[in-house]
């Protein structure tokens, strides 16, 4: 899919130098302070949003009958999966798929995000013996002191 960025304060200057470029492409509107935004015709999002829901309720129709196969599949797109020990990689791609399903028939992706990106960093962290090994524990003590808050008394 074609992309063009526009700066924001271009888009409030004169939308109708920024909305002709929708014909053929989604278009993102920069902002310096905020997310960006981005602007799609309602017939390529649909498109989109539609296809994502049938990959979703496809992919977990497969882990259901497949396990394994589903597990391969994503382990192609998502390599770090390896990393991971047997039992916790069984676990993300349950959990991946259960919040791309609900993320699919809902519209919120966000929760799906959150949850690849938690997980590649767990993975990453076993890809390294030694952090994986620090991180699991014992950690001595209780850190150190430090003193009450004064009151505020307003």
């Amino acid at each position: 899919m074609t992309v063009q960025s526009f700066s924001y304060s271009s888009f409030l200057r004169g939308p109708s130098q920024v909305l002709p470029s929708l014909t053929d492409a989604d278009v993102i509107l920069e902002r310096r302070d905020e997310e960006n935004l981005v602007l799609t015709r309602v017939e390529r999002f649909e498109a989109a949003a539609t296809g994502l829901r049938i990959a979703a309720r496809s992919l977990a129709i497969l882990a259901r009958r497949h396990r394994e196969l589903a597990e391969e599949a994503l382990a192609e797109e998502l390599p770090w999966l390896t990393w991971l020990p047997a039992e916790e990689r069984l676990t993300c791609v349950r959990e991946l798929l259960a919040d791309l399903m609900a993320g699919a028939d809902t519209g919120l992706l966000i929760p799906f995000a959150r949850n690849l990106a938690s997980w590649r960093s767990t993975a990453e962290v076993w890809s390294d013996p030694q952090l994986a090994r620090e991180l699991q524990g014992p950690f001595g003590g209780d850190g150190p002191a430090i003193s009450r808050p004064a009151e505020n008394r307003a």
